[in-house]
């Protein structure tokens, strides 16, 4: 189990979040696209004052209890699913006066029924009096929103579309919902950052995903087969200011590892000059080589603490700045360097900060690793002093802390992984279930595989072997050598082996229109949804993708 009294921050309960739902109704336009009812909430509302938002509220009890004699479901809709659809409805009537039901004939409620009921007694009664039941059978989730573990009221909420029942026109209560407007997804966001509609995170993320979809048309097309998201948002701080991301999103993982509990603490800017506190046994260090090639800057990790020492982990280009600021940073106690591969933005410091240890009169580190193949270039030939074992763990301990009965021990476990370069390896810090996976898995980016010494087969192998080590130890995080820490490490590996071979399809694909093609033809068919300045780099992993194909037997003949 992770260590949580390395946990950087106490931490506390997040509150339980109520359940709602909520409603998109959607009409389309003589020309094309389609629109969204939207309605401001009143001022004086206890969540979301003045915001835009769509009908929608609290889940009741009669929710759950209405029988199908005033609900009518339909096959595949589970339990809670029509609770929350039912919800989504009745409370869709009681605010905009707008009643997607049927009749037993099947034929749709009019505005005369509508008219017919009271929007502020028991509903139930009255369907059954009219003969009607709330159709449920015709919404769809899109989404679901969990709110922000930080905030001090959250909700839990389904989120629906149907089409806007014909011949009804909506009519706020007056009290909860003023103001509905019927507006375009992306034209409602545009009046958002001109500050015309204020409006809550679920409601602006819904809208970008809604604005995408284009018709009410492709909207239901899209739902058929369930939501298209689920988020519980995270928040951290960039400039100083309050952030939210969700899990689709580059620092979710890091937020989700720093700041389990949800709390607002962690600064997500990427900058050079100080040590980023991760646990209170790690920090990260990113030097300032920031490029297309290495996102924010390769990122230099301290494993230990003063008790214990430090082990740093790929300090970088042989960076005078960034080699000193990880000595200051682990105090001058650096018991240990390791380097995941010989890269020139990986190995080169390990050498700079083994000489300012030995400068400095403190014990000189040795240096771990495996040496670089015959098959790396010049600018990645790499000797260690000391070359690692596949399973081998490199040990920092002390005593037992006064009242405490157990040493301190962090232990780094290396795991081969040959693919991105023939001599990568990766690390996993065992007391604390963590991934140091240096360029094999990055947040942000696909890594680059360049043959001869980087080869596709193997990296998929060794995607495969931490793919095992993640199930086998709940393995939740990785610590990539560029980008943010990444979250469900297992979700993670999947999806980056699904595109490898999702691209190796298109390679073969190119490769089988173009038998004469040259890497360079193949590029512009298999990379088509890659930017063009990025097609000289996209050639070194189509080579390693061309260079697998054969190697299967599947390449077609010239």
């Amino acid at each position: 189990m992770p260590r949580d009294h390395l946990l950087l921050h106490p931490q506390r309960v997040p509150v339980t979040p109520l359940d709602a739902s909520t409603l998109l109704l959607l009409r389309d336009l003589p020309d094309g696209g389609c629109e969204v009812l939207m309605t401001r909430r009143s001022e004086r509302a206890s969540f979301a004052p003045g915001m835009y938002v769509f009908p929608g509220g609290g889940i009741e009890a009669q929710d759950a209890q209405a029988g199908d004699d005033v609900v009518r479901s339909r096959d595949g809709l589970d339990a809670t699913g029509r609770t929350a659809a039912t919800a989504a409805l009745r409370e869709t009537f009681e605010e905009m006066g707008l009643l997607l039901a049927v009749h037993a004939d099947g034929s749709p409620a009019t505005q005369a029924d509508v008219d017919a009921l009271d929007r502020h007694a028991p509903l139930w009664p009255q369907l059954r009096a009219r003969g009607l039941r709330l159709d449920v059978a015709q919404l769809w989730q899109i989404g679901h929103f969990t709110a922000d573990r930080n905030l001090p009221k959250r909700f839990a909420v389904p989120f629906f579309v149907a089409r806007m029942p014909s011949g009804q026109t909506p009519e706020p209560d007056n009290r909860e919902q003023f103001e509905p407007v019927w507006v375009q997804p992306a034209r409602a966001l545009e009046r958002f950052q001109a500050r015309q509609m204020p409006m809550i995170f679920p409601t602006i993320r819904t809208l970008t995903r809604l604005a995408q979809l284009r018709s009410t048309e492709g909207v239901l097309a899209a739902v058929v087969n369930g939501p298209l998201w689920k988020h519980s948002p995270r928040t951290g701080l960039q400039s100083g200011k309050e952030a939210r991301f969700t899990e689709d999103e580059a620092p979710y993982g890091e937020l989700a590892m720093v700041c389990p509990d949800g709390q607002c603490l962690h600064p997500l800017d990427w900058q050079s000059e100080h040590p980023v506190p991760l646990r209170k046994n790690l920090l990260r260090l990113t030097a300032p080589n920031a490029s297309v090639m290495t996102g924010p800057g390769t990122n230099s990790y301290l494993v230990g603490e003063a008790a214990t020492g430090f082990i740093a982990i790929d300090p970088g280009p042989a960076d005078a700045a960034h080699i000193q600021r990880l000595y200051d940073a682990a105090g001058g106690d650096i018991r240990a360097i390791v380097c995941t591969h010989s890269h020139a933005d990986h190995a080169p410091g390990a050498f700079v900060l083994q000489q300012l240890c030995q400068d400095r009169g403190v014990p000189r580190p040795q240096i771990h690793g495996l040496p670089s193949a015959p098959t790396a270039s010049a600018s990645a030939r790499f000797t260690p002093d000391l070359a690692l074992q596949d399973g081998e763990r490199l040990v920092l301990s002390a005593p037992p802390p006064a009242g405490q009965d157990l040493p301190v021990t962090h232990t780094l476990r290396a795991v081969f992984t040959p693919g991105h370069a023939a001599n990568h390896v990766c690390l996993v810090l065992e007391e604390d279930e963590l991934l140091f996976s240096g360029d094999h898995i990055l947040n942000g980016s696909t890594p680059i595989v360049n043959p001869p010494d980087g080869n596709m087969d193997a990296y998929l192998r060794s995607l495969d072997t931490l793919d095992a080590i993640c199930a086998q130890e709940e393995i939740d995080f990785i610590l990539p050598a560029h980008g943010y820490v990444l979250g469900a490490a297992r979700a993670v590996i999947a999806r980056l082996r699904n595109h490898r071979l999702a691209r190796e399809a298109k390679v073969l694909a190119a490769m089988q229109a173009l038998p004469g093609g040259s890497i360079q033809d193949w590029v512009q068919h298999a990379y088509a949804d890659t930017p063009q300045p990025l097609w000289k780099l996209a050639e070194r992993s189509l080579l390693a993708h061309v260079e697998r194909i054969q190697a299967l037997g599947l390449a077609p003949a010239a």
